[in-house]
């Protein structure tokens, strides 16, 4: 008996969408790769720090195996990128924890980002491949779950 299909939600921020949009294809190419039926419904948010507040709302809503939010967290030369990226994975953190929802991250901050083809090109192709490793945690997270969905221990 195949399992039941599995419902994710997609959050990413629209800044640097070029490039943050490719994680989301990795996502979908590995949900295709598998046999497992899922439906991902996509949400977008302005920028990072926005991640947090929209994946709580997803998760109190209840319905989703797992969420998953993308975004790419640069040093613009005006604020403290880092301080940014702490504050979007806490918050993500902190999202799962009080729902009980999986929240996973392809948030990434690199140290010197330049707008540059070779660098965009790197980071189009790294956020697809950690796109794809999302999809493989999305997929273990939530086939890890199914006994306890089926005890009624997690509200669906």
């Amino acid at each position: 008996m195949p399992a039941a299909p599995f419902r994710f939600a997609f959050v990413k921020a629209n800044w640097h969408a070029s490039i943050v949009d490719r994680a989301l294809d990795g996502f979908h190419e590995r949900l295709a790769q598998t046999s497992q039926e899922a439906t991902v419904e996509v949400f977008d948010v302005p920028g990072a720090f926005e991640l947090p507040l929209r994946a709580q709302g997803l998760a109190q809503a209840g319905g989703f195996d797992a969420i998953v939010a993308a975004a790419l967290v640069v040093d613009g030369g005006i604020y403290r990128h880092d301080f940014v990226a702490a504050a979007v994975i806490s918050g993500l953190m902190e999202v799962q924890l009080k729902t009980g929802t999986p929240v996973l991250s392809v948030s990434l901050t690199p140290h010197h980002f330049q707008p540059t083809p070779d660098h965009i090109g790197f980071f189009e192709n790294h956020f697809r491949i950690k796109g794809m490793e999302a999809a493989e945690a999305a997929l273990s997270v939530a086939r890890a779950a199914m006994p306890i969905r089926a005890m009624g221990l997690v509200r669906s």
